[in-house]
């Protein structure tokens, strides 16, 4: 079995009123991968990825090749796998 990894990540550039949450929805459940994403008020956009370090890249991957959606920043840091956790969601 593939090792499970979590992270938490911070999308900056264009990534709000753009389609971009609900992008990563239809991405996360097609590659597997649980969490959730939500708006930050400082314009920034916040997730937390939880699957195989490939799956999770190809998100990531997927969100930059939007036309609308320009990602200038991504910061990515490791965090503890929540094993208890389903799906993906946006949180308000």
């Amino acid at each position: 079995m593939m090792k499970m990894i979590r992270e938490h990540v911070v999308f900056t550039g264009r990534v709000q009123g753009v389609g971009f949450r609900y992008k990563t929805v239809r991405l996360a459940h097609h590659y597997g991968v649980t969490g959730w994403i939500k708006n930050c008020s400082d314009g920034s956009v916040e997730a937390e990825f939880q699957g195989r370090e490939e799956s999770l890249d190809l998100v990531i991957q997927g969100l930059n090749q939007d036309s609308y959606i320009r990602i200038e920043w991504i910061t990515r840091n490791p965090l503890e796998p929540d094993m208890e956790e389903r799906g993906f969601s946006v949180r308000y």
